[in-house]
């Protein structure tokens, strides 16, 4: 999987996911306003792993809001359709 250069994963919360605004590069550890202390590599690291799970089984790209800004849609794990007897 191919992850998006610009996808925030140090600066996402991986527990309520809000996004920071600001993390310069000299931040190591930060805490998210939901209490949340994170390591910024660790950090990382796990929203990384989350988004290549979430493409794997939805299908989606990993920025999925940029593609649904175009189309209107959002990315959603689709249920395939049940056969009649």
């Amino acid at each position: 999987m191919v992850v998006d250069r610009f996808f925030p994963s140090s600066k996402l919360c991986g527990v309520c996911g809000t996004i920071r605004a600001k993390l310069p590069l000299n931040v190591r550890t930060w805490t998210c306003e939901c209490g949340a202390v994170h390591d910024r590599d660790v950090n990382a690291a796990k929203n990384i792993l989350a988004a290549g799970l979430a493409v794997s089984v939805c299908g989606a790209g990993v920025r999925p809001q940029r593609e649904s800004s175009r189309t209107g849609q959002s990315a959603v794990k689709q249920k395939t359709p049940r056969r009649e007897p």
